[in-house]
């Protein structure tokens, strides 16, 4: 299979400890060649050790031979005092040193010196036990990557969900759960997989199989956008349920709505259905790229979970696809014709988890008379989509 190598190096943020003394260690997310996905947390000080010595491997390139041949980027030496907001105005830095050295030749980027840095270690996998006086504070890299020490009000709370069902995992950077397990979220992915810790484990979970302690609903979900947002699917799927769409890779269709199950509900012509997320990429952008981040398949839908016990007296509110179609078309014929975006995939049409369907077949009469007033009229199917430098 080839020697291992790193992908990508992610900072997720960093933590305050206070065992055995107070310090702080930075979270990175370590994305290895086989596709799976791996926290570290390392000291500032253990950082700049490794930097030194890589330069002592590689002096040409380090520019102690000539200062106009330096390629390994620069990082600024450890201060006598480590505070809060060190740690907090380092993560700039630190994000655009990762960068720099996945961009350096392979000789550097895949040296065993690297690879050994990053690789999980025992200490790696040693959460706070309950029986600590003071448990870390985690500080989150903000969404834009971009930080400032301005920014600074306190640890964030990492959100803490329920596991409505068992889930057995099917890889190795995924977490398995038991019904009423308690977890902390760390990070909240577009493709409804959540990055959880629970204890002494870490790993991706479905979003589908959590909910909230306090409600049933996600207070996080965004309302609808029925002006919808173009996108370009990036791998074809079927549709397993009735309420969901099937589509071939490379056609254009709308997001009206971006649950954070990762089930978004989207728009093909003037017909609403759920799509996986992570089968979606915005029109303009590089979709090759976007291929290659698909890691595993799209999460369970909350309704195929079978034995899922809440909490919660009352179920989640969710909107049926009924609703969507009849405020999709409303919007749809306050829009200008000429306003729709995007130009539609040759040859696609829209296909479901029943019989496909064309308004060349009677029974289009028919679905239309459901989906639209008296006066729509119906339409042919026509033929139809984390880097920067800094010194030492």
């Amino acid at each position: 299979m080839g020697d291992p190598f790193i992908r990508h190096i992610a900072l997720l943020g960093f933590e305050k400890r206070y065992a055995p003394s107070q310090h702080y260690v930075y979270m990175f997310l370590v994305k290895w060649q086989d596709l799976s996905e791996k926290v570290v947390y390392r000291r500032f000080t253990e950082i700049y050790e490794f930097h030194k010595i890589l330069k002592e491997m590689f002096p040409i390139e380090a520019g102690d031979i000539n200062p106009e041949n330096r390629i390994i980027p620069h990082l600024p030496a450890p201060r006598w005092f480590d505070g809060q907001r060190v740690a907090e105005s380092r993560q700039g830095t630190l994000t655009e040193y990762c960068n720099s050295l996945m961009n350096l030749p392979g000789k550097i980027s895949r040296c065993p010196h690297l690879l050994n840095f990053f690789k999980v270690r025992p200490d790696d996998l040693k959460l706070p036990t309950d029986s600590q006086v003071k448990k870390p504070e985690t500080y989150l890299m903000p969404r834009d990557g971009k930080s400032n020490a301005a920014d600074i009000t306190g640890p964030i709370i990492l959100q803490t969900y329920r596991a409505i069902a068992d889930y057995e995992k099917s890889s190795g950077s995924e977490m398995a759960l038991a019904t009423g397990d308690v977890v902390d979220v760390v990070e909240k992915s577009q493709s409804g997989w959540w990055f959880c810790q629970m204890k002494t484990k870490r790993g991706w979970v479905p979003a589908s199989y959590l909910e909230p302690l306090d409600s049933p609903d996600e207070a996080e979900d965004p309302e609808p956008n029925y002006a919808g947002e173009p996108y370009i699917t990036i791998k074809a799927y079927t549709a397993l349920l009735e309420d969901e769409i099937s589509l071939e890779q490379g056609e254009t269709i709308e997001v009206i709505h971006k649950l954070l199950d990762g089930w978004w509900v989207i728009r093909k012509e003037d017909v609403t259905g759920y799509f996986p997320s992570m089968y979606l990429q915005q029109a303009g952008q590089d979709t090759d790229q976007a291929q290659s981040r698909i890691k595993r398949g799209a999460p369970p839908r909350r309704s195929s979970i079978r034995n899922a016990h809440s909490i919660h007296q009352r179920s989640r509110k969710r909107l049926s696809q009924d609703t969507y179609r009849r405020n999709s078309v409303r919007f749809l014929q306050q829009r200008p014709r000429g306003a729709r975006p995007g130009p539609r995939s040759p040859g696609s049409a829209l296909r479901f988890a029943g019989p496909r369907l064309s308004c060349s077949e009677p029974t289009c009469a028919r679905v239309q008379q459901k989906l639209a007033p008296p006066d729509f009229r119906c339409e042919p199917v026509h033929p139809s989509f984390t880097s920067q430098e800094v010194s030492l």
